[in-house]
């Protein structure tokens, strides 16, 4: 028998192969098989496993290959998807459609195998006894456990090893015998000695288990513990004196047997769960889930539940109970005695016990606590605690004026508690509002809008609670979730009204001193009282403005100038104010805002004041300017910008207009680089319209390579006569006009020389 060969993978199939050889049955996942029989009993609805867990093929001759032999039945209650079968028998395999098929030809197996069917949903065990094989005496641990012989080769092995049995926990003294291995072949007679490898002999765990040299008894050296290693797997092999292998090697099982030597542990040892009050009986409220490390197939993990201790025990001692096998706990108090305002407490604490060896008395405890919180529903609609209200405010006021109170019997910290309010009838304007304060659920009634006393003194108002969740169906809303509120205005002296506010007018600016501007009119509120006004100035940034104290009309106590940088987008604002003769007196402010109409009072300008031009009339020899007024429409543009009066100034320069409020000033021949003073006028469109006479300084530069080099020097006057000789040294070739033209030239020196002195 090779090492590789899965012939024995789980201690159920040891058992099997033990029990196939005499009368004996054992407890697997709570079905109890007979061997050579069919097991007993069954279950209602799927099952996952074989749905036959026993099968017979007859042996007429060598098995062919590929031929199928029989049909399997496994259903893992989930569509078989994923499932895997291993048979004990490598010559051997199950195929897609559960057929027992052999891989290749096989001329003789054992008398029986086993199929090992594995899916995420379903783990099984199924045997296959073949019926028809010629009578022979087994001679190996290979012919018992059926391992198939190609018909290629024939064994000759002698060596028995049969599968060995330990509890578990053994004690001292160390080593005992657990099993023998044997020579059964009398054809291979001499010397010979046994040796023994595997993990638990020559490799990790070592030293566990030795064989004796010379009888093949195999012994264990120490105390196993089956919840770390349920079994070991070594292999066997005899060898002549020389360390010649004669026999072997044949695998030997040591199978570990479980002792119930741990207790069933719970995951944590406090657990929490919740039931809804008047949850009928047979609620599951949670489930308690123990573990326990022994062998699942023996009752030694085989857990039962049961509650020890209820505190409070009150209204009864058993209000919860456990499914033993399960532990799913559920109630058994009945709804109406699980109501929440009526118990003693919300919480519960439960003492959980599980035991294994299905319960019994032998049977080791774990114990963990489950705390029960018994949780609210909406079944007490709020109600408030006065069927009336009162609250006095004053008129003109804002705020809180009165705060309601309720009872609710559920739960605080649940929106069947919280409370909403609402006012349904009494406040047509919209004048009060209500909201829940989130620290004592009380309804906070304040006044959004200013009350007038005059108007109304009385103010009635109904008033309505609810839950934020919806009420269960067989609780409604009573007559005490609604109340009334009865709001009293008490009367205060109120300070006189300015109407319209603000008042707007218009006016010319530069109006004469003492001219009406407008009639200020306010009333006072307190329409019982008769109470007297008077007018005073509270806010006039420029000092323009007067007010009659009796009569409130205002006028000018200076001119009005709309340029003023007290006047803003054409509007000047002054704020007055008004005082009754109450007691205490009450004040109210008005705005008066005067539009401002221009008038013609501001001559337009020239800009930029400086301007350059290249010296060469063919190069850039032309300036922008442009008019400016603080005026505005219809005072201001368009402009005419035109030449001083000088006489000659059109000889060498030339204004053109561009638009409305731009023109051009052209050179109209070369000058040396210098800076001139041009005069130009300026008029604007009113009516009548205003002029001004103004410079430009004009900067006659060089222009080289798009540069203009111009001088720094100061402005000459007399420029404009030494312009007008250069224009007659160039015009005229007359005697004359060459003496003209040097006295011209004279004069503007002698002006220059006088201007630096």
């Amino acid at each position: 028998m090779a090492a590789s060969s899965p012939h024995i993978r789980s201690t159920e199939a040891c058992f099997k192969y033990i029990c196939a050889t005499s009368h004996c049955s054992f407890r697997i996942n709570e079905e109890v098989v007979h061997a050579g029989g069919q097991e007993d009993g069954g279950q209602e609805g799927c099952v996952p496993g074989f749905q036959v867990k026993h099968y017979q093929v007859e042996y007429s001759g060598p098995f062919q290959k590929g031929q199928p032999l029989t049909q399997v039945e496994f259903d893992d209650c989930a569509g078989n998807e994923g499932v895997t079968f291993k048979v004990s028998d490598p010559s051997f395999h199950v195929d897609g459609d559960l057929n027992l098929v052999p891989r290749r030809d096989v001329l003789r197996s054992g008398p029986l195998m086993f199929i090992h069917g594995l899916s995420a949903h379903a783990d099984d065990m199924a045997q296959v006894d073949v019926a028809g094989l010629p009578v022979q005496s087994p001679h190996t641990l290979g012919d018992i456990l059926g391992l198939g012989q190609t018909l290629p080769y024939r064994s000759k092995r002698s060596l028995l090893v049969p599968p060995m049995i330990v509890t578990e926990n053994q004690r001292a003294p160390f080593p005992r015998n657990i099993g023998r291995s044997h020579v059964i072949s009398a054809e291979k007679p001499g010397n010979y000695i046994f040796r023994l490898t595997g993990h638990g002999a020559d490799q990790d765990p070592k030293g566990l288990f030795t064989i004796n040299m010379g009888t093949g008894d195999v012994s264990v050296s120490r105390s196993l513990d089956r919840e770390a290693i349920d079994s070991y797997q070594l292999e066997v092999s005899t060898t002549d004196l020389g360390g010649n292998l004669v026999e072997g090697p044949a695998i030997l099982v040591v199978i570990v047997i479980d002792q119930n030597d741990n207790r069933p542990i719970f995951k944590e040892t406090r657990y929490s769960g919740e039931v809804l009050e008047g949850s009928p009986t047979g609620t599951t409220v949670m489930t308690m889930t123990a573990f326990d490390a022994d062998d699942p197939s023996t009752d030694n993990a085989v857990l039962r539940y049961n509650i020890v201790r209820q505190s409070p025990d009150k209204p009864s001692p058993n209000m919860f109970y456990i499914d033993p096998e399960r532990g799913d706990i559920v109630t058994v108090i009945s709804p109406t005695l699980l109501d929440r305002e009526t118990l003693p407490t919300t919480t519960y604490e439960l003492e959980i016990v599980a035991k294994d060896m299905a319960g019994s008395e032998v049977g080791l405890t774990g114990t963990a606590t489950a705390t029960i919180t018994i949780t609210d529903k909406n079944d007490h609609a709020p109600e408030f605690t006065h069927p009336l209200f009162e609250a006095d405010v004053d008129e003109g006021s804002t705020g809180v004026v009165v705060n309601l109170t309720v009872d609710d019997r559920d739960d605080p910290a649940t929106g069947a508690w919280r409370a909403i309010y609402s006012i349904i009838n009494g406040d047509p304007n919209q004048s009060f509002e209500i909201h829940t304060n989130p620290d004592n659920n009380e309804g906070m009634l304040s006044v959004v809008k200013p009350l007038d006393y005059e108007a109304t003194a009385f103010h009635t108002l109904l008033i309505k609670v609810e839950n934020e969740d919806p009420l269960v169906p067989d609780v409604g809303y009573g007559p005490s979730s609604t109340a009334t509120v009865q709001v009293t205005v008490q009367d205060i002296n109120e300070g006189p009204v300015f109407f319209p506010d603000p008042q707007a007018v218009t006016q010319m600016e530069n109006l004469s001193v003492g001219s009406f501007v407008a009639a200020l009119n306010a009333t006072d509120p307190d329409i019982l009282q008769i109470q007297s006004i008077r007018y005073a100035i509270l806010r006039d940034p420029a000092g323009w403005l007067s007010v009659n104290p009796v009569r409130g009309t205002v006028n000018t106590s200076a001119p009005l100038d709309r340029e003023s940088p007290y006047v803003h987008d054409n509007k000047y604002t002054a704020v007055f104010i008004a005082t009754d003769n109450g007691r205490p007196p009450a004040t109210g402010t008005g705005t008066l805002i005067i539009n401002l109409e221009d008038y013609n009072d501001n001559a337009p300008y020239v800009f930029p004041s400086v301007a350059r031009v290249c010296e060469d009339a063919h190069d850039m020899n032309v300036a922008i300017v442009g008019g400016r007024d603080r005026d505005i429409h219809p005072n201001a543009g368009p402009f005419k910008i035109e030449l001083g009066k000088q006489p000659g100034l059109e000889n060498t320069w030339k204004v053109t207009t561009i638009n409305s409020t731009h023109s051009r000033i052209m050179l109209l021949h070369s000058l040396k680089k210098a800076n001139y003073q041009l005069p130009l006028l300026i008029t604007d469109s009113g009516v009548p319209p205003l002029s001004n006479n103004t410079e430009v300084k004009v900067q006659v530069c060089v222009c080289k390579k798009n540069r203009m080099h111009c001088s720094s020097a100061h402005s000459h006057r007399a420029s404009l006569l030494v312009l007008l000789a250069t224009l007659l040294l160039a015009l005229l070739s007359t005697e004359q006009s060459l003496q003209q033209a040097e006295l011209l030239m004279r004069q503007s020196r002698v002006q220059t020389a006088q201007r630096h002195l």
